[in-house]
C-alpha cells in the first residue's frame, strides 16, 4: 500500500484569530507544531477578503515550514503573483469565485482549457509542481490532463455527504475516477470533508492516492482530543 501523505489545511486556525484581532492563536507557530506532530504538509487557502489566511501568513510560512507547502486558490491575477513570489511545493487551483463560502465544485476542464494551461505552465515553468481540484466525471479529468497539469485533486464533499447511507455506492465514482487518472499519469490528491469517519474507507477504495489535504474536521477533532493527538488519529485513519 502505497503511503498517503496527510497535509493540514489552517485557514480555521486563521479565522480564530481574525476573530479576535492579535495574534492568539499564532498560525505560523502551529503550522510548525502541525508539522512536528507528524503531519507531511501544510495546506492554505488565501482569499481575496483575507478573511482567514492573509498574505502576510503565507509569506511567513515559507520562511519556516520544512515539509510540503501547499498552497489553494483560484487563480486571478493577485494569487498568482503571491504563488510566482512565494512558490510552494505544490499550488492547488480551484474554480472558486471571490465570495464563495468553500469550494465546492470541481473545474469545467474543457470550459477553462485555456486558462488553465496558461496557469499550469506559469507554475511548472518556476519549479511548482501544480493540481487542479475535479470532480469524478471521466471527461473531465482527461480534459484536465490535457493542461498539462501534475496531479488532480478530487472533490470529496459527494463522498462524505453520502457515505452514512451507502459507502459503497459513494466511493465508487472516486475509485473510478482515481483508475482515470492512473491511465492518464495524473497523480491523485483528495479533499473537503473527509474526516475520521470516512478517511480509513476512502483510502482503502482509492488506488494511487498520494495526498489528502484536511481542515475543518481535523481543527474541530482538535478541539476534543488535543492537536498532537488528533494528528495521530488521522495518520492511523491514513494507514
Amino acid at each position: 500500500m502505497n503511503e498517503v501523505r496527510l497535509s493540514v489545511n489552517i485557514n480555521k486556525l486563521a479565522t480564530l484569530r481574525n476573530a479576535r484581532g492579535g495574534n492568539n492563536p499564532d498560525v505560523v507557530r502551529m503550522a510548525q507544531d502541525i508539522e512536528r506532530f507528524g503531519a507531511q504538509g501544510i495546506t492554505v487557502h488565501p482569499r481575496p477578503d483575507e478573511r482567514h489566511i492573509r498574505r502576510s501568513d503565507v509569506r511567513a510560512l515559507k520562511a519556516v515550514l520544512t515539509t510540503e507547502f501547499n498552497i489553494e486558490g483560484y487563480p486571478t491575477a493577485d494569487f498568482m503573483d503571491l504563488v510566482l513570489e512565494v512558490r510552494p511545493a505544490q499550488v492547488t487551483l480551484v474554480p472558486d469565485p471571490p465570495g464563495v463560502l468553500t469550494s465546492n465544485a470541481g473545474w469545467d476542464a474543457k470550459k477553462e482549457a485555456a486558462l488553465l494551461k496558461e496557469m499550469v505552465l506559469r507554475c511548472k515553468e518556476v519549479g511548482i509542481r501544480t493540481s487542479l481540484f475535479m470532480g469524478t466525471d471521466p471527461e473531465q479529468i482527461g480534459h484536465a490532463a490535457e493542461t498539462g497539469t501534475d496531479r488532480i485533486e478530487l472533490y470529496t464533499e459527494p463522498y462524505a455527504a453520502n457515505y452514512q447511507v451507502d459507502r459503497a455506492a459513494a466511493v465508487a465514482p472516486f475509485t473510478a475516477a482515481a483508475a482515470r487518472a492512473a491511465e492518464l499519469g495524473l497523480g491523485l490528491n483528495a479533499g473537503h470533508d473527509l474526516d475520521r469517519t470516512n478517511l480509513s474507507y476512502f483510502k482503502e477504495h482509492v488506488p494511487g492516492l498520494l495526498e489528502v489535504s484536511i481542515g475543518h474536521a481535523l481543527i474541530c477533532d482538535a478541539l476534543t482530543f488535543g492537536l498532537e493527538n488528533t494528528i495521530q488519529l488521522y495518520q492511523r485513519e491514513l494507514r
